[in-house]
């Protein structure tokens, strides 16, 4: 395990971007096999103990790491959930349910856009990309889904092929962003005549309508907007460490 790159310790304290870090690698999967005792971190940190102990203190309360007296602390998969709620892959969640995912691609081009701007906390002639996809399953269209990205640092993505790719894999591939936290609002809401074009369900159908401002570091890198058919999809959450299988 060598010497993590850290943020500037001017920016925030110390033990918070140690902490912001463990949480990235985590997210990659780095721990999968098996998470490093707090002596362990210090001397990869060239920190105290203390200072681990108060960066890991958020990632045990929310879930990311286990705390069990006794046991060797492990990295628990689906601890995204546990701390912010369903910070979630439409791709992944196609994925794990045995269907074939496929994305049309309506829309990617470079945009000024205010209020979205506003979302981000950017200025507001800051310059923005924008991608819309149509999202089928086993080629069955379940979902729109529109996102703005900051264009300064997801330049990589304007050439990627969408189709049968996730945007947080490519995010985290080619970008070095990690979607690590979030803020997200589901309402149920009915479709509308542009949702009747492009999904080809019935007028007034049920409908999710995901908005969520996503989070790397505490900086905010995502803005989607999301339209679901509520027949074709349902949303699970988990929360707390150590939930045994689904509902």
């Amino acid at each position: 395990m060598g010497t993590p790159a850290l943020d500037s310790p001017r920016r925030r304290p110390l033990w918070e971007s140690i902490g912001a870090d463990l949480a990235d690698r985590v997210a990659s999967g780095e721990f999968k096999d098996g998470f490093p005792g707090e002596l362990a971190l210090a001397e990869a940190y060239g920190v105290s103990r203390g200072t681990i102990r108060n960066a890991l203190r958020p990632l045990r309360e929310t879930g990311f790491v286990s705390a069990q007296r006794g046991r060797k602390p492990r990295a628990i998969v689906g601890g995204l959930a546990s701390a912010f709620g369903p910070v979630y892959s439409l791709f992944a969640s196609v994925q794990e349910s045995g269907m074939t995912q496929r994305s049309v691609v309506l829309e990617r081009r470079l945009v000024t856009d205010p209020i979205s701007a506003a979302r981000l906390a950017l200025p507001p002639t800051a310059e923005l990309l924008k991608l819309s996809r149509l999202r089928l399953a086993d080629e069955e269209a379940f979902a729109v889904d529109h996102v703005w990205l900051p264009a300064d640092r997801v330049r990589p993505l304007m050439d990627v092929d969408f189709a049968e790719t996730a945007l947080y894999k490519e995010l985290r591939e080619r970008c070095g962003i990690t979607v690590d936290g979030g803020l997200e609002e589901l309402r149920a809401d009915t479709a509308s005549a542009l949702d009747v074009e492009r999904l080809g369900c019935a007028l007034g159908a049920p409908m999710f309508r995901i908005q969520r401002i996503g989070y790397h570091r505490g900086t905010a890198v995502e803005l989607r907007c999301s339209h679901i058919l509520g027949e074709r999809y349902s949303v699970t959450a988990t929360f707390g460490a150590g939930v045994p299988g689904n509902l």
